[in-house]
């Protein structure tokens, strides 16, 4: 048996009431936080400085703003980490704790410390469908992403969500 390199299975995961960290607050860690608000009541952002967007996220009740750099405390409990801080070497130790505790972990930019890859969401009512090539053809995992949302699409008013 071989150690070939597979491509990763796509599993979807209840994440209501699981906590899932998002460290950082820039346009990257953004597009991650306005999907994952919808899939989990637990949504915790971890950046010292955050903008009006989030501001307004977390007085609606979406999410929890930790304004503060990310430590190894605040990944416990957690069910999944997005890293994507401006800091590379954060991202890393951010990785690094996350394996050390055994939460699969995705550092935005940086393929070779993912443990899943973040899909491009179409999202229609209960229809939830999610896209991705493993960072090997992201053009054409968009192209299929915005045919899939046109499949979806309805006049009711289809929610549609881009990775």
């Amino acid at each position: 048996m071989g150690s070939t390199k597979k491509p990763y299975f796509p599993m979807f995961v209840d994440l209501s009431d699981k906590k899932v960290v998002v460290a950082g607050a820039g346009t990257i860690a953004k597009r991650r936080i306005r999907v994952l608000a919808d899939f989990t009541n637990r949504l915790v952002v971890i950046a010292p400085e955050v903008n009006r967007e989030l501001k307004d996220m977390e007085a609606e009740g979406r999410i929890t703003i930790l304004r503060r750099m990310c430590g190894e405390e605040d990944l416990i409990g957690a069910a999944l980490v997005i890293a994507a801080t401006n800091d590379g070497r954060l991202n890393q130790e951010i990785y690094a704790a996350c394996q050390r505790l055994g939460i699969p972990a995705n550092v935005c930019n940086d393929k070779s410390r993912c443990d899943f890859y973040f899909p491009g969401i179409a999202v229609n009512d209960s229809v939830v469908v999610g896209v991705n090539s493993g960072g090997h053809a992201s053009r054409r995992a968009r192209g299929v992403l915005q045919q899939i949302q046109e499949l979806l699409q309805e006049p009711d008013g289809t929610k549609e969500q881009g990775v």
